[in-house]
């Protein structure tokens, strides 16, 4: 076999090492957002710490590092439900970030006990490549919170501005209303201004 063949297998033996390693866990696009009550949440909690104990259970007929990853991907599962649910029952751009780390740490845990199957520069390779994909995770949790706590302060701040100009139009109007009752006098003026303050809330 030639020099270049084995270059290549090696290559693409690292490409798919490092892939494999990298997308153990694959968060939604769109995060649970629905609305989970209290009791809900807590059973989500407890869903989860039963799966994690069955999950923990069938790893024991592994062993070595197999048992390790094994331990690592069903500690994740673990974690990323548990996210989940609190993102579902608060909704904030805090929990949703939490959840997006959870993936990523979950990714990075399960892949540096991967990497410990590899030795030398592979090993290496495996855990630079795992570090950085965790950075990435959390970096992107980040982007996406401080964009959403964004959008939120500018549709607060634009629905004050809303309500403030719907109510200096409604005083405007009124003053208007009023004005025009001046044209009568007695009781169709008192009419005229009754109407007025009911019309517009001033009553």
């Amino acid at each position: 076999m030639s020099r270049l063949l084995i270059a290549l297998f090696i290559i693409a033996g690292l490409s798919v090492a490092g892939v494999s390693a990298a997308q153990t866990y694959a968060p939604r696009t769109t995060l649970a957002t629905a609305s989970m009550t209290k009791d809900g949440y807590a059973q989500a909690k407890k869903d989860a710490d039963a799966q994690y104990k069955i999950d923990k259970t069938a790893c024991s007929a592994l062993s070595g590092n197999a048992k390790d990853i094994c331990i690592a991907e069903a500690k994740g599962k673990d974690d990323i439900a548990k996210a989940e649910a609190a993102a579902a029952y608060e909704n904030t751009p805090k929990t949703r970030e939490a959840t997006r780390v959870a993936y990523a740490q979950a990714n990075y845990n399960v892949s540096m006990e991967k990497c410990d199957d590899l030795a030398g520069n592979r090993k290496d390779v495996c855990v630079k490549e795992a570090k950085a994909e965790l950075v990435k995770g959390k970096a992107d949790a980040k982007v996406d919170r401080v964009a959403a706590n964004t959008r939120q302060d500018a549709a607060a701040k634009q629905a004050e501005a809303r309500n403030e100009a719907n109510a200096e139009k409604r005083d405007a109007e009124y003053k208007v209303a009023i004005e025009k009752c001046d044209a009568f006098a007695g009781p169709a003026k008192d009419a005229c201004v009754g109407n007025a303050k009911v019309q517009y809330g001033k009553s």
